[in-house]
């Protein structure tokens, strides 16, 4: 029996990388996908995705929506209820970094960080909740980062809007418990993604695999497991919580 059977799932940011790989993992359990993309340029990965999920036997469309922007996010939401329905999942995956040292930082760098990676998620969850109250349950799963959690020297627009969605995350399980609807963050580590590939073949590769109890990087497939999890009833008793997915690289 799969997981996911007839269930309706937003993922944001998933036209590559991890919210790729999570669209996949989900659909594979019979989950029906609703997923965004923010520029033209992404369009035809996106259209691709969106033919493989509906190969896969599910329902599945693709919204080019900024989930930065509130009335876009807005917009899609509404969309995607007058289409599948109702909304089960939420997965705020859409994220960016521009990585510089403070000194160096202008502020719409800061700025373009903070409304794609914490903004976004503000954005997304303050929509889906209204069909999720309606349904009386609902797993929204907020993609954070070690980074958030112990902080990186050039990262601090990164680490400051993944260390904002971890409290975000907590406050909202708070205030939705009582009505079924739990909110959860992962914290992946290193992952191999065309954001991190400079990572693993630059000079200092090593560098960072030594820092990780497995040594290794991750997959996205990974990521996608313990989305998978949280998305299902299998995590029914979990809620406010951070799961590090980073090869033991936060012990």
């Amino acid at each position: 029996m799969s997981l996911l059977s007839n269930k309706v799932a937003i993922v944001t940011g998933a036209a590559r990388g991890i919210g790729e790989g999570i669209a996949i993992k989900l659909a594979e359990q019979g989950a029906h996908i609703a997923f965004t993309y923010v520029s033209e340029s992404s369009e035809p990965k996106a259209l691709a995705l969106e033919e493989k999920l509906k190969g896969m036997g599910v329902n599945a469309r693709a919204y080019r929506s900024n989930a930065g922007v509130f009335e876009e996010c807005e917009q899609f939401v509404n969309d995607v209820v007058k289409t599948f329905g109702t909304i089960d999942v939420c997965v705020n995956n859409a994220g960016i970094s521009k990585d510089n040292l403070l000194l160096r930082m202008t502020p719409d760098q800061w700025d373009d960080v903070m409304i794609t990676n914490l903004k976004s998620v503000y954005n997304m969850t303050k929509q889906v909740i209204r069909p999720m109250m309606k349904a009386k349950s609902g797993s929204i799963i907020n993609m954070s980062s070690i980074i958030g959690m112990r902080g990186n020297a050039g990262q601090s627009s990164y680490a400051a809007s993944k260390a904002g969605i971890i409290g975000f995350t907590k406050s909202i399980a708070q205030e939705l418990g009582s009505r079924n609807i739990r909110c959860n963050a992962i914290a992946p580590g290193f992952v191999e993604t065309d954001m991190t590939h400079y990572l693993k073949e630059g000079a200092g590769a090593d560098e960072y695999l030594k820092k990780i109890p497995l040594g290794r990087f991750g997959s996205t497939e990974e990521i996608a497991n313990v989305t998978l999890f949280l998305a299902s009833d299998m995590s029914s008793y979990v809620t406010g919580q951070v799961i590090s997915t980073c090869g033991g690289l936060n012990m």
